[in-house]
């Protein structure tokens, strides 16, 4: 039977019927043709996980996309990408326009914001298979007597078989949020606790939105909780006002829960008692043991009756002890630590456990031990220690943060993120903790940002500048670049003469006020410099860097392969068979033995390896090969890697005297392999090993 669509007033007229799409694009149903000439009636649009899956890979881009790249993101045929793009626009017109050239598709970004926006006003709550899903566990959750198959049926103008469909999937979502599907003739129910079903809400906004930072205007239309934004501008001040440093990123997250209390709180969902425990996130453990830390006021009191009165001024509801207390739980654990307005010596005096601190300074050894990285700082061991307060607690009360750049951390950093990933299983080992990869980024954010503040490993870039001797005009040139780019560029020499060599001079970029036109390392300048001219000096610093860093990779890369660890469409069918495959090799060739290969698959199930869209770089946290070597895979077709879809898979089997290489290597082996382009280059001319270390040296020297 086919069903109206919900917002489609009856058009016989129209002979439109509406499809209900599986996940994969084809219709279960098929439609009838419109009436030539007739547009389908307005709310009518669907598009399937697919075409969402389209949209949302080309929604992240600015550049051009081609259809092997997409249709390897996809998992199907050129083909397929073409008739996806042609659905696409077919079905909404003229809100999303997918522009085409030879170089593939781009899609307008505004216009497909403006196509979002449209949908949600038109208030489609079954655009995909998906939102369909969501939509029918909200409304099981706001009926603990049940509801009726038929009835859903209905509702959401989908035949029964459609909707029964949907209950299997939704069976497997909700037990493994600790709640039940039951059925009684027609009639299902959801059962379990409150708290469970909250926890399953907020996880399936945040998957709506993966991609993206919270917008509070999706969370108060989601709920039908409006002033979210001047409660957080409340909340935020009450916080600073308490000496608090502040996650912004756990701020919205906590956001998202007040809208689903107070939208339960309205339908009179209570929620189970769940006891605050006196000082959690503020040095003490989550059991409540104090670990060594001093009496201290209990600022979880203060917190809670600061979020109790702004509840109540905002939103008009009194959401009760067992909300406000759980929301306390959650700011205390995920958005604030203690002592902005203190010293250092009172941060780990008043709110630092000793076994947190213990734990931390053990830690700190390890990383220098296993990777050569130095933390070994006061203000870090602090700052960390008090994340690990917080951390511990949000693991044990099964609320672990979410982290919206946690994707480009592992991507852009992938050194700092492999540091955190260790540091990550070291706490879960001591911790008896399970860590997910948005905690592992925000390791990472500590790791990174102690390594920005103290490393000097990215030198200034040398340079000279050529500039006609003419009353004091070079002295001038020499101070306003100096000014501008000083904390980059190194000025070596200041040269006079215009009829000088630049390519004899000895720095890596000569500054020239003599010459119109680039040239190898030469930035033709004004004598006195423009924006565009500083600009111009800012790109040619990153290409020197970039040149400087490859160069200093090949020969190590180089070095680390082997013919007969190189294959050609090894096929696998999973993360841990890939990984087993690659090691039985080297186990052969003598460079490792059974226990690294354990190792890499105990490393990949912390968290995925595929730090690009095309590769995966499964490894061992410890260093026990016999040398430092690289098994690779470079296959034509993708395989699925930890949510990702990869063509590349690199095993690296690093030696204990590879320490020192192993930073330099790691990271710059994913960044030769970051560019698609270059990616899908090696893979249709590497037919072998020759061809392929070819093809890799003309990628790392373009």
């Amino acid at each position: 039977m086919l069903r109206q669509r919900s917002g489609c007033a009856p058009q016989p007229q129209y002979g439109w019927k509406v499809i209900d799409w599986a996940l994969e694009g084809a219709p279960t149903e098929r439609p009838h043709d419109p009436t030539p000439g007739l547009e389908p009636p307005e709310g009518c649009t669907v598009l399937s996980e697919s075409h969402e899956r389209l949209l949302d890979y080309l929604s992240m881009t600015e550049r051009w996309v081609d259809a092997g790249e997409l249709a390897a993101h996809l998992g199907v045929t050129t083909r397929s990408v073409r008739n996806y793009v042609n659905t696409v626009r077919s079905r909404t017109t003229p809100l999303v326009a997918i522009e085409s050239s030879s170089d593939g598709y781009r899609l307008d970004r505004g216009s497909y914001a403006a196509y979002r926006k449209a949908v949600r006003s038109r208030g489609a709550e079954a655009e995909t298979p998906r939102d369909r899903i969501y939509s029918l566990v909200r409304q099981l959750g706001n009926a603990p007597s049940g509801l009726d198959v038929h009835d859903l049926a209905d509702a959401h103008f989908v035949s029964e078989s459609t909707i029964e469909a949907d209950l299997r999937r939704i069976r497997g979502l909700v037990e493994g949020a600790d709640l039940g599907l039951t059925r009684t003739g027609s009639t299902v129910s959801l059962t379990g606790s409150e708290h469970d079903f909250r926890r399953l809400l907020s996880r399936m906004f945040r998957e709506e939105r993966v991609q993206d930072f919270f917008e509070l205007e999706n969370v108060q239309r989601e709920f039908s909780v409006p002033g979210l934004g001047a409660f957080k501008t409340d909340l935020l001040e009450m916080l600073e006002r308490n000496g608090y440093f502040v996650n912004e990123f756990g701020t919205d997250n906590v956001l998202l829960h007040v809208a689903i209390a107070v939208d339960r709180a309205s339908r009179e969902r209570a929620l189970e008692e769940h006891p605050l425990p006196s000082g959690v996130g503020f040095g003490e453990s989550a059991t409540g043991d104090p670990s060594g830390v001093p009496d201290v006021p209990d600022r979880s009191t203060v917190l809670a009756e600061g979020l109790s009165e702004l509840t109540r001024r905002h939103f008009g509801v009194d959401l009760g002890r067992a909300n406000i207390d759980y929301l306390t739980l959650l700011l205390t654990t995920r958005v604030v630590t203690p002592g902005n307005d203190e010293a250092l010596a009172t941060v780990l005096r008043d709110h630092v456990a000793s076994s947190d601190l213990d734990t931390v300074r053990a830690i700190v050894r390890r990383v220098q031990q296993e990777y050569l990285v130095d933390l070994d700082d006061d203000a870090f061991t602090a700052r960390f220690s008090l994340h690990l307060g917080n951390l511990v607690a949000r693991a044990r009360n099964r609320s672990l943060a979410r982290n919206p750049l946690a994707r480009s951390i592992k991507t852009t950093y992938p050194m700092t993120f492999e540091v955190a990933v260790f540091i990550a299983s070291e706490i879960s080992r001591r911790k008896a903790i399970v860590l997910n990869d948005d905690e592992i980024a925000y390791i990472a954010l500590h790791v990174g940002s102690h390594l920005e503040r103290s490393s000097h490993r990215q030198q200034r870039v040398t340079c000279a500048i050529v500039c006609a001797n003419y009353y004091d005009l070079q002295d001038l040139l020499r101070r306003r670049i100096e000014s501008e780019l000083g904390s980059e560029l190194s000025i070596e020499l200041v040269v006079t003469r215009t009829d000088i060599d630049p390519q004899t001079l000895p720095v890596d970029l000569v500054l020239s006020a003599a010459v119109s036109r680039p040239g190898g390392n030469v930035v033709p300048i004004h004598p006195i410099p423009t924006t565009d001219d500083i600009d111009a000096i800012r790109a040619a610093i990153t290409r020197v860097r970039r040149h400087n860093r490859r160069a200093a990779i090949k020969d190590d890369l180089l070095r680390f392969f082997d013919e007969e660890l190189f294959f050609r469409n090894l096929d696998a069918p999973d993360e841990e068979s890939m990984i087993r495959a690659l090691g039985k090799r080297m186990v052969e060739r003598g460079v490792i033995d059974q226990s690294y290969i354990e190792g890499a698959i105990a490393r990949e199930r912390m968290s995925s390896t595929a730090f690009t869209d095309s590769l995966a770089v499964p490894h061992a946290m410890e260093m026990t090969a016999e040398r430092t070597s690289i098994a690779i895979a470079v296959n034509e077709v993708p395989m699925p890697w930890g949510g990702s879809r990869v063509n590349v898979v690199a095993l690296i089997a690093f030696s204990a005297s590879g320490r020192g290489s192993f930073q330099r290597v790691f990271d710059q082996f994913v960044e030769v392999f970051s560019d698609r382009a270059d990616v899908l280059g090696i893979i249709d001319k590497s037919a072998d090993f020759a061809s392929f270390i070819e093809q890799l040296v003309h990628v790392i020297d373009a």
